[in-house]
């Protein structure tokens, strides 16, 4: 049973902690914090509400968010349900109508969007459709967002050619329109194709919504395969240019024989931001994904942040009948069951939550994993939050002004064979990539690093030393140079500058610690002849400015050492890889169209075509992918 709260005084007194907690009860039940003015600051649930607010105001422990919330909090009251799903539905409810500053906060509560397909039409068209779904017509769905509807209409007007015009501009044409002449339509407004044909392309696109994707791709090969014998060799083409189109798809997604419908969320979080990211399943199929920022000013922990997000994203009551009957979480929650229990209420169907999962699932659930770290990473480097890195790079570093540009090199090798090293450059506005440089080293002894250092340095530095001597406009002299290494590679920086007589630039390097792991980093700091540790806290967002800056020098020199290693190698990539020979190579280019096809293509792809094992995919996969 519930029991209803009592409106807060515009002035009430503040608590006494301990007298609180020991009046409060061991039930279930929903906890609202207010401050001095009476303004709420959060709502809770809590399996036992006397351990959870305690733990609110133990005497050590509590994150600085936590804090923050408690330095302000005048009273709390509470509600007592007779059970966890009560608590959590109460708590939602409660969210919704007060929406407190301190809890998770969503950007977005509009409806789920859906591809229409018109039914009674000579011509079906397709459209967006956002509402209710009472129209004589077909429809595919829900999509996670717009953009995810706007992408795979974007897909079939470019593979099938399906009109997506307004009937009233379809039925008042007396000419092609330009959707035509781009070959993003047939021409069905003045009769260019006729209805048996244009019936094809609409039982294509049904397929290919439906997810019925590797039917779908079978059934054009066979017809390109006819349109080739019976010598058309361009209907033929166009036909294998679908069929690589939706290849490229396809390698997108992963499709299980399994129908089934679920969400897919995983979290991630740094000291500042969160992401959740979501992957919608339906019959068995991806059929989009979004990225939520959701501010959530009290979660200490991803675990924390995916349960509040569940609820207030799921438990609107415009949701309910989009709910699907499993979702797929990473990391796992301590309040699964109670969520599970209120998410089948509000859906009236059995509704659960797996974290543990394997197959075809895994590979889900690891590819949002992947998503959310990505779609984070993406976020914390827009423009605003570079500069806000840039300036507690300087207070961290104790600078009398904030560093304009910094350059951080990078070399990267494969046991030696064709060394590259990279240049790269932010500025306050992120990556200046027009001043990004790689420099391919020679003469070298194999898999000497600190020689690669010293000639990249030396060949970058020199010509900039001159320019800057002679005063000529735009002579680029970095403010810090960040080195992709320890102590040894600083060196060699440190003796390369001093050469060129660059005393102005402050020397960083950046090591990686013990456990290889982000965030974990050493930084050197070098000050003529001495070299000094750097110690910045993990949620530092200067510290993160430093990973990202080193970790885009990573990727731009991979990414050189590759494309020299195969021109000195002078042959197709695939005639590289152990185990691939002549027969398994034509099956590969025979069902990908190419080798930039085979690039492109995931594991499970490889593993499809005739006499590519699972392990042979693995191998395959690796090697292109230089893993």
């Amino acid at each position: 049973m519930l029991i209803p709260p009592e409106s807060p005084t515009n002035n009430p007194p503040r608590i006494d902690p301990k007298a609180l907690i020991a009046s409060l009860s061991t039930r279930p039940g929903v906890y609202r914090m207010f401050d001095e003015m009476g303004a709420i600051l959060y709502v809770g649930k809590a399996k036992n509400l006397k351990k959870r607010v305690g733990n609110y105001f133990r005497a050590s422990g509590l994150d600085t968010k936590t804090m923050a919330l408690v330095s302000r909090i005048a009273t709390i009251e509470v509600t007592i349900t007779s059970n966890e799903t009560e608590a959590l539905l109460l708590e939602q409810n409660l969210i919704k109508q007060h929406r407190p500053p301190y809890n998770i906060e969503l950007r977005d509560d509009k409806s789920y969007p859906y591809i229409m397909l018109t039914s009674k039409d000579e011509y079906p068209r397709l459209a967006f459709h956002r509402g209710s779904k009472k129209r004589d017509a077909t429809f595919f769905g829900p999509y996670p967002s717009a953009s995810a509807v706007r992408e795979s209409m974007a897909i079939l007007q470019k593979v099938f050619r399906v009109r997506q015009c307004e009937d009233s501009y379809f039925r008042n044409r007396s000419r092609p329109c330009l959707q035509y002449q781009i070959e993003r339509c047939t021409g069905p407004c003045v009769g260019l194709i006729s209805p048996e044909d244009y019936a094809q392309d609409v039982h294509y696109s049904t397929l290919f919504l439906n997810g019925k994707s590797d039917t779908l791709i079978k059934e054009l090969t066979q017809k390109m395969e006819s349109k080739a014998e019976a010598m058309e060799f361009e209907r033929a083409a166009v036909i294998r240019d679908q069929i690589i189109d939706l290849r490229r798809i396809h390698e997108q997604q992963y499709v299980s024989d399994q129908g089934g419908d679920a969400d897919v969320l995983a979290a991630s979080l740094t000291a500042a931001y969160a992401c959740v990211h979501l992957i919608v399943i339906r019959g068995g199929r991806l059929i989009g994904s979004k990225s939520f920022f959701p501010r959530d000013k009290l979660a200490g922990s991803e675990s924390a942040l995916l349960s509040a997000f569940i609820a207030s994203y799921y438990l609107q009551e415009d949701n309910a009948a989009n709910i699907p009957r499993e979702l797929i979480i990473h990391p796992a929650i301590e309040d699964a069951k109670a969520l599970a229990d209120g998410l089948s209420y509000h859906a009236q169907k059995s509704v659960k939550i797996s974290g543990a999962v394997r197959g075809h699932r895994a590979r889900w659930l690891a590819m949002a994993v992947t998503n959310a770290q990505q779609s984070l990473q993406s976020f914390v480097s827009n423009k605003q939050n570079v500069q806000q890195r840039f300036e507690q790079l300087q207070q961290a570093l104790a600078l009398e002004a904030m560093p304009q540009r910094i350059e951080c090199f990078d070399i990267s090798h494969t046991s030696g064979e064709s060394p590259v090293a990279s240049c790269v450059v932010f500025d306050v506005n992120g990556p200046l990539k027009s001043d990004y440089r790689r420099f391919n080293i020679e003469g070298i002894t194999g898999g000497d690093d600190y020689a690669a250092m010293d000639q990249a340095l030396s060949r970058r530095y020199t010509r900039v030393a001159r320019e800057a001597a002679e005063t000529v406009e735009g002579a680029k002299v970095p403010d810090i140079l960040l080195i992709d290494g320890g102590k040894g590679q600083l060196a060699q920086a440190r003796k390369v500058i001093d050469e060129c007589q660059l005393a102005d630039v402050m020397l960083i390097g950046i090591a990686k610690g013990i456990s290889r792991r982000a965030g974990q980093e050493t930084l050197f700091l070098s000050t003529g002849d001495n070299v000094k540790e750097i110690v910045l806290p993990t949620e530092s967002i200067a510290l993160h400015l430093l990973q990202q800056i080193r970790d885009e020098a990573h990727r731009f020199a991979i990414t050189g050492h590759r494309q020299r290693r195969a021109k000195t190698r002078n042959k197709s990539l695939l005639e590289q890889i152990p185990g691939l020979g002549p027969k398994r190579r034509r099956e590969l280019l025979k069902h990908f169209g190419g080798q930039q096809e085979v690039q492109h293509a995931s594991e499970e792809q490889l593993a499809k075509v005739t006499g590519i094992s699972k392990k042979l995919a693995e191998d395959i996969y690796a090697y292109l992918h230089n893993e």
